[in-house]
Parts: structure tokens; sequence; C-alpha cells
């Protein structure tokens, strides 16, 4: 019996940052802003990073890997649309990653927003296709929990 080639995982990460939920949105919503903590200072050199913030619109990233990773030169680029957003309240994207010229998964990211007296609970739901090739769900795990921690360090400037 053939066995299945693609990988399903969701994750469910939570964090407090000790602001208001309108500011968290600006930093999900604002390109210049989400650009600071999702997209430049990975350790690759950030080509592209655009998104059109609006139901519909593209997010999309492309990255040359730098020479500490795994594949140096390579381009890792991300496709994405904006699926849904409520005001002050939720984001949810579709996005499918390349690495070099193979698509590696598709997800579905949902980050919702709840107060937690003064301060906002981020709660950033990932789930996802993995395809041959990819890097699978604890390192994209890890990734995300990064990149939050990038998210509660540009709240914090």
């Amino acid at each position: 019996m053939e066995k299945p080639t693609v990988v399903h995982d969701t994750f469910v990460l939570e964090r407090t940052y000790p602001v208001g939920r309108a500011k968290v949105f600006g930093f999900l919503a604002d390109p210049t802003k989400k650009r600071r903590w999702f997209a430049d200072g990975h350790g690759h050199d950030t080509e592209l990073y655009e998104m059109d913030f609006q139901v519909g619109g593209a997010e999309r990233t492309r990255y040359v890997m730098g020479a500490n990773t795994p594949f140096p030169g390579t381009i890792l680029a991300t496709e994405g649309v904006i699926a849904d957003i409520v005001d002050i309240r939720r984001v949810v994207i579709s996005a499918t990653m390349s690495l070099g010229e193979r698509r590696i998964s598709t997800a579905i990211v949902t980050f919702e927003l709840l107060d937690e007296g003064d301060a906002t609970m981020l709660v950033c739901t990932h789930q996802a296709a993995f395809y041959e090739g990819a890097d699978g769900p604890q390192m994209r795990k890890g990734g995300w929990e990064a990149l939050l921690e990038r998210l509660g360090q540009a709240l914090a400037a």
C-alpha cells in the first residue's frame, strides 16, 4: 500500500502582549510595521515584501537564503491571499511556500485578538499541508514562535 505524501498539521500559539488590540492589529495590517517583525532580519536577504491589506489582497515575500542556512542562495518565497479581516479582532491568510522552484507547503494562518485586561492575547492557529521536501511541522512551529517573539519586540519598541 502506498503511503501518503502530504503531512497535515495544526498548531496553536498564544501570546499576551501588554498593549491594546488596536496596536497589535496595526502590526498585522500595516505593511511597513508587519515587514519589521515578519519579513526582515531572519538571516536572509529580503528581496520582496508586499501586502495589500484587504479581503482578497495579496501578501508576498521573497528571500534569498543566507550563508548560514541549509540552502544558501536559494529563493524562499511565499504567495498568500488575505481570506478574512474583522477589524481589530481577526485576520486569516492562506499562503503557499516555495523553496527554489518547488512548492513545499500550503497553510491557513488565523490571528485572533482577544482582550486580556489592558493587554491583548493573540491566538495564532496554523493549519498546513506539508509536501515532499518541506521543512515540516516542528520547524514551522519554531519559526512561528520566533516570529511572535519578534512581534512582541516590535510592539515594545
